[in-house]
């Protein structure tokens, strides 16, 4: 006797992995921004000494030819609570430079979810300014209120990021994807409505790790192009960087060197 099938059950309809934590609001910008280049000009020194597992110290001397050259010392403590390869409370920062001028931050884990940062920062004997964010931290969302500042818009996913921050003097977008572990890429879009003004600039980012260095170059439409190259010299803690930028439309060429300890 042969066997007889009755016909097959309907399979469910496969669902999408769900979506995880796009993380810290303010870290959706940060992706793209590391992609450009940092302007450099004059000589620049960065001597960098952990004093233990909690406490950094830096000291950074900026020699300029543009402007007055300038000392920045700059202290970093983290607590013992660590959430992440980046994420320790609490954590407390400050930066002061040889005029006395200070920037502070201090980020607090209050409950699991919700994390509190404060800001402050004075020029010289004068108190400027002042922001604080608190951020409740979903599974896969991140809500962010800040006094001062509001953040309105953000999205996230696994090698793309899309940002939009909508405030009363005008927009700010970036959007950053990451091609590969070689090539980094990312845009940035803002918008002034007090200074009627509008920029746009595109980054990117090479990273050659069995040579030791990483190389972003910068575009932008205000007409300048500019690159920065970081060279690393194992075993020493030593970090060698040159960049070069151009405005064609201004006519302006700068360039500078900058060696990093630590």
């Amino acid at each position: 006797m042969g066997n007889v099938l009755g016909p097959a059950a309907p399979r469910a309809p496969r669902r999408g992995e769900p979506l995880g934590s796009p993380g810290s609001f303010d870290e959706l910008h940060r992706q793209c921004k590391e992609v450009f280049p940092q302007q450099m000009e004059g000589v620049k020194l960065i001597v960098t000494k952990t004093l233990s597992s909690h406490f950094q110290v830096t000291h950074t001397v900026h020699m300029s030819t543009l402007g007055p050259s300038s000392y920045h010392f700059n202290a970093t403590f983290v607590g013992d609570r660590q959430l992440g390869p980046t994420e320790a409370f609490p954590t407390l920062v400050g930066d002061m430079d040889n005029s006395g001028s200070l920037n502070a931050q201090v980020l607090h884990l209050v409950a699991e979810r919700i994390r509190t940062k404060a800001v402050f920062q004075t020029h010289q004997a004068k108190f400027v300014t002042w922001q604080f964010d608190s951020e409740y931290r979903g599974d896969d969302c991140t809500a962010t209120i800040t006094l001062g500042n509001p953040d309105l818009l953000g999205e996230s996913a696994l090698k793309w990021v899309a940002t939009l921050n909508v405030g009363y003097g005008g927009a700010h977008a970036s959007y950053y994807h990451r091609a590969n572990e070689q090539v980094q890429v990312g845009v940035e879009l803002e918008a002034n409505t007090r200074l009627q003004d509008t920029t746009f600039a595109f980054g990117y980012q090479l990273n050659l790790p069995q040579a030791n260095m990483v190389f972003r170059g910068l575009l932008d439409s205000n007409w300048s192009v500019g690159g920065v190259l970081e060279k690393k010299l194992p075993p020493l803690p030593v970090t060698l960087a040159l960049g070069a930028f151009l405005n064609h439309w201004k006519n302006r060429f700068h360039c500078g060197f900058s060696v990093i300890v630590g």
